[in-house]
């Protein structure tokens, strides 16, 4: 391949993943292509250039980005950078959201302020970051965002056809199959792109089929007359592989389950978790690495009988920490955990939901509620700072190494507890932290089941060959092995080599 380290001037390949709709798999797609490309010697990097999420992640350097790209990182098996992600939205609500630009906030926004003026003027930012990762790697593989047939949000759009048409980017689009229509959604994408984004769609890809893909192939033949262009692959449909989603929707409803490893538990008893589905609830992701244990059972609640069962309850971050405990107050969720921390049954908060088991709130930045009382369960006081902590800690509890990874503006003062918590502190069974990402430490999330099932009363003990960080790599080689095996990679290596087709047809309408 052309470009990579030391090719003065010259640009590594590239290609961008666009989808039908939201979820339709483009960032599983893309991760699957950047561990099939690495493990064919391929120095690859993940884009995408806009992303709106609540589950963010940091980087080494200090910067925020989408726990997506992170993942494609990771897939591709290189350090997760700003590069990766220039602009990442955090929604605080249904209008507004967070603009973090290069891996810091510089402020709040509307959607309509975004898209009259703010969003094209990051188009050049964007671009110069794709063409960094372009120089300094054989291919990077690009995701975009909803659908690049928007035709509403055209004109500013930076992260579909926008940025396809800046860099010259050969379009791949996903359809989820799973849900139907996709036949319909191939084609209608296509028709309601102008002649010139026409032009950079090569293809499509079909996601989550279930079934004889014989019995597909006809209506692949008719959508290629149809429209000029192939389908490079028919991925079929995989339990366990929507990993690092980049929103809390899907999960927050009542009743989810956390899909769990299917081995049974080590000990006699399960151990069961109740994850409060607090608004705006950001990075969720935390709890992937308890789903991950044999015999551990995580489940989304939002009403205060769904505790009762539950041996370990976990509160949650938020981008909206005051209004996620006004949200507990009013289903009887803050009363049920004031009377399990009574009862001495656990109760572990993360980021926004140690806040809310803090005393005292002082929240001039976020929701700008002024003082507020917290649940009272720990001995802390926050206070919301208009500067953002982003930070990669280490250290130790349980007498194990811990790391993990911190996204707040709520500066906690710890006045007390029976124990100091990593950053936080614990008062009998109640455990508080700002850091994310902790659970993934192996020995500490043993060691602290062990905590939590002994307090519970439960019979349960961790498998002690549980690795989070391996069980990733297999996901992620899952990834790359559906690629490699059920797409047209000849087909979709030119692409990213060789750019865009010449002569693709046009499909009538077409945006105007």
């Amino acid at each position: 391949m052309n470009g990579g380290p030391g090719t003065s001037g010259k640009l590594g390949g590239g290609l961008l993943v666009a989808g039908t709709t939201s979820d339709a798999g483009k960032s599983v797609v893309t991760a699957g292509i950047c561990r099939w490309l690495v493990r064919q010697g391929v120095r690859v990097a993940p884009f995408k250039a806009q992303n709106m999420s609540l589950n963010s992640f940091v980087t080494r350097e200090g910067a925020e980005i989408g726990r997506a790209q992170a993942m494609q990182a990771a897939a591709a098996r290189v350090e997760p950078t700003a590069l990766m992600n220039p602009v990442l939205l955090k929604p605080g609500g249904d209008r507004t959201s967070q603009v973090v630009l290069l891996g810091k906030p510089v402020g709040e926004l509307s959607a309509r302020g975004y898209h009259a003026g703010r969003q094209e003027q990051l188009l050049g930012t964007v671009t110069d970051c794709l063409a960094e990762l372009r120089r300094t790697h054989d291919a990077v593989i690009c995701e975009g965002a909803g659908s690049p047939a928007e035709i509403n949000l055209r004109r500013t759009d930076i992260v579909n056809m926008g940025i396809a048409r800046a860099a010259r980017l050969p379009v791949v689009v996903v359809g989820d199959i799973d849900r139907g229509g996709v036949f319909a959604s191939f084609f209608g994408t296509t028709a309601l792109l102008s002649k010139e984004d026409q032009a950079l769609v090569a293809g499509y890809l079909v996601n989550k089929f279930r079934g004889d893909v014989t019995l597909l192939e006809p209506g692949l033949d008719m959508l290629r007359t149809l429209t000029g262009r192939p389908t490079l692959g028919v991925l079929p449909y995989r339990h366990g592989l929507g990993i690092d989603e980049e929103d809390g929707l899907a999960v927050s409803l009542r009743g989810a389950v956390r899909e769990s490893v299917v081995a049974p538990p080590h000990g006699a008893d399960v151990l069961r978790v109740a994850v409060c589905a607090v608004p705006l609830m950001s990075n969720f992701t935390d709890v992937d690495a308890l789903a991950a244990e044999p015999g551990v059972v995580v489940r989304f609640v939002d009403r205060a009988e769904e505790l009762a069962d539950a041996d370990l309850v976990v509160l949650p971050g938020t981008r909206g920490t005051v209004r996620a405990l006004a949200w507990l107050r009013e289903r009887g969720l803050a009363d049920a955990l004031v009377r399990r921390a009574a009862e001495g049954r656990p109760v572990l908060g993360i980021c926004g939901g140690f806040q809310m088991l803090g005393e005292h709130i002082d929240d001039e930045v976020e929701s700008k509620a002024g003082a507020v009382a917290g649940l009272g369960l720990l001995p802390v006081r926050v206070r919301f700072a208009a500067d953002k902590t982003l930070a990669r800690p280490v250290g130790e509890a349980l007498g194990e190494p811990v790391e993990g990874y911190e996204i707040h503006h709520g500066v906690a003062e710890v006045t007390g507890g029976d124990e100091e918590f990593l950053d936080g502190c614990r008062v009998g069974s109640v455990w508080g932290t700002h850091w994310h990402g902790s659970l993934e430490s192996d020995g500490f999330r043993r060691a602290f089941l062990r905590r939590v099932a002994a307090d519970a009363g439960r019979a349960f003990v961790p498998a002690p060959d549980t690795r989070f960080g391996t069980l990733r790599e297999e996901q992620l080689d899952l990834l790359g092995d559906l690629v490699e095996e059920h797409a047209d990679t000849a087909a979709l290596l030119r692409l990213i080599e060789e750019g865009v087709p010449e002569g693709l047809p046009f499909v009538p309408p077409g945006a105007p």
